[in-house]
């Protein structure tokens, strides 16, 4: 199955990032053409794009981890050393299913290409 999904993991907190808003935008050159946003479900999941709507080229996604943890009761500066986390990617081949993962703390963050 083609498409997009993403999965975010609180490292801090050992648990799924629910509501956390992620918008994804297709890039072209220099110009990032936004494709839409959502929230994480309660499993910190979500469903980006679609396959009939994925093609080759790069995509960005951005994740509103600032607000998540503000909201989680984590202890967080003010402004908050991580807001939004920018992940730039490509897609060589959209008939193949694209995850990406975000693992996240109030001070850090790594990603992957998951399955």
């Amino acid at each position: 199955m083609s498409g997009l999904t993403t999965h975010i993991l609180d490292t801090a907190a050992g648990r799924p990032a629910a509501g956390v808003a992620v918008r994804v935008s297709s890039r072209r050159g220099e110009a990032v053409v936004p494709l839409g946003q959502t929230r994480t479900d309660a499993d910190g999941r979500a469903r980006l794009v679609e396959g009939r709507d994925l093609a080759t080229g790069g995509y960005r996604l951005e994740f509103a981890v600032g607000d998540y943890f503000k909201a989680s009761g984590a202890v967080v500066s003010d402004p908050p050393f991580l807001d939004v986390v920018v992940i730039d990617f490509a897609v060589a081949d959209p008939a193949q299913h694209h995850h990406v993962p975000l693992l996240v703390s109030p001070f850090g963050y790594s990603t992957y290409r998951g399955s």
